[in-house]
């Protein structure tokens, strides 16, 4: 069975308490079991995880495919636009990436308009919840069974 890392970032564990008009009212929880409800439907194996720090995000990101994971989904929050630690672990590690996001970041402040991260991901999504993360997993098994 195909396994896919989902990896979320920095302040992704404050879903439903923080920035509700902009995240939603869903936890992190909810997003966890809604994905592994759609991983079984799509008979993939899941992993998730939370993690605030940069290099622990690097350190998760290069050890995925030694792992055994075929693909990853990352939505790396605030280090999107800026971190290029992760975006070369991306790039070195050479397995489908998709990045996601709950907000759409091209329609927020202005310095959310670049994303460090796209250029080295297989595809992203974004602006669309909770279900950014579904479209993000759909995508990256059709990626795997391509």
């Amino acid at each position: 069975m195909k396994k896919i890392l989902v990896i979320h970032g920095p302040n992704l564990d404050l879903l439903g308490q923080r920035e509700i008009d902009v995240y939603g009212k869903f936890t992190l929880d909810d997003i966890n079991a809604e994905l592994n409800k759609s991983a079984k439907e799509l008979g993939v194996e899941l992993e998730t995880i939370q993690l605030a720090g940069e290099g622990e995000i690097v350190k998760k990101v290069g050890s995925a495919k030694k792992d055994g994971f075929s693909a990853i989904i990352i939505n790396p929050g605030g280090y999107t636009h800026y971190s290029i630690a992760i975006r070369d672990a991306v790039a070195a590690v050479d397995i489908p990436t998709i990045e996601v996001h709950l907000s759409n970041i091209y329609a927020r402040e202005e310095f959310r308009h670049t994303s460090v991260i796209a250029a080295v991901a297989r595809g992203q999504v974004s602006g669309f919840g909770k279900n950014s993360y579904l479209l993000g997993l759909k995508a990256a098994v059709a990626l795997l069974n391509a």
